[in-house]
């Protein structure tokens, strides 16, 4: 007898023992506990924080949006993820102006995806609405703004009376969509080399008249200044020569004789001198 016609009897107990033997109940048990593991996990539905959840049944999209977290869904819905984050579309466009001339713009579209309204996007548009529809309405409103103001404007303070232009164009294509604009920011402004010069020129000639003209203006004051002071002099000189006699003079003249001659220095007074009378003093200080 061989390896392979053993009676069963001959079998070790170890070998023949309960652990190695199975049956349709415990088959069973297996499969079900499996199974209900699987409907568990296809029951839940995660969503990452700064997302919403789309959720569809047969490839029909329903009117459900999950919030950001852990949710237990029906296991026949799949569940697609959309972000709803601030994010930035970068655009570089080169476009006419007023005038006719080509001026290239860098741009930076701040816009998210309206939370309440992303089924409606996921629907009528899917997962790839940036490219399809903001991506060429920001072209398109760059275009149509930039056509219908000066390249003057561009470069100078109204920039950003132009970029509030664009982002009202976008409002009004893309809010209807269930797309959000934020702001958007003019990064960049090159204008052709000669109009660039011929701009920086006139705002030269701008800032040296602006100059010239404070210069005048100090001119002015000071030259008002010396008027007012001259007026003073000659009101003072007028009032003072009203009040003057050749009585108070001769008054003066005594007094500081008197003072000359009381004082310690040596001196020759001569009495009676000069044409008005007063003494004459002669002294070698």
């Amino acid at each position: 007898m061989n390896a392979y016609s053993r009676n069963p009897e001959e079998i070790p107990e170890f070998f023949r023992g309960k652990g190695f033997t199975t049956t349709p109940r415990s088959v069973g048990v297996v499969l079900t506990v499996v199974a209900v593991g699987l409907l568990l996990y296809a029951s839940l539905a995660y969503v990452p924080s700064g997302h919403v959840g789309v959720l569809t049944l047969f490839g029909r999209v329903t009117d459900n949006v999950l919030a950001e977290g852990t949710h237990f869904v029906n296991p026949l819905l799949v569940n697609h993820v959309m972000s709803v984050r601030t994010q930035e579309l970068q655009e570089r466009a080169s476009v006419p102006s007023q005038e006719g001339l080509i001026v290239t713009l860098d741009t930076s579209l701040l816009f998210r995806l309206s939370p309440e309204r992303a089924f409606e996007v996921f629907r009528t548009i899917g997962p790839g609405y940036i490219d399809i529809v903001v991506a060429p309405n920001l072209r398109s409103a760059i275009r149509s703004v930039t056509a219908s103001n000066s390249a003057n404007a561009l470069y100078t303070g109204e920039r950003e009376v132009v970029a509030q232009k664009i982002v009202a164009e976008l409002e009004r294509e893309l809010e209807p969509r269930g797309v959000e604009v934020e702001s958007i920011l003019l990064r960049d402004v090159q204008l052709p080399q000669m109009l660039t010069q011929s701009i920086e020129a006139k705002q030269q000639a701008e800032q040296e008249a602006l100059r010239m003209s404070f210069v005048l203006q100090r001119e002015q004051q000071e030259a008002e200044r010396k008027r007012i002071e001259a007026a003073g002099i000659a009101d003072f000189q007028r009032i003072v020569a009203q009040g003057i006699s050749q009585q108070l003079l001769t008054w003066k003249g005594i007094e500081a004789t008197e003072k000359l001659a009381n004082s310690n220095n040596a001196k020759v007074v001569v009495i009676g001198a000069g044409s008005t009378g007063l003494p004459l003093i002669l002294g070698n200080q």
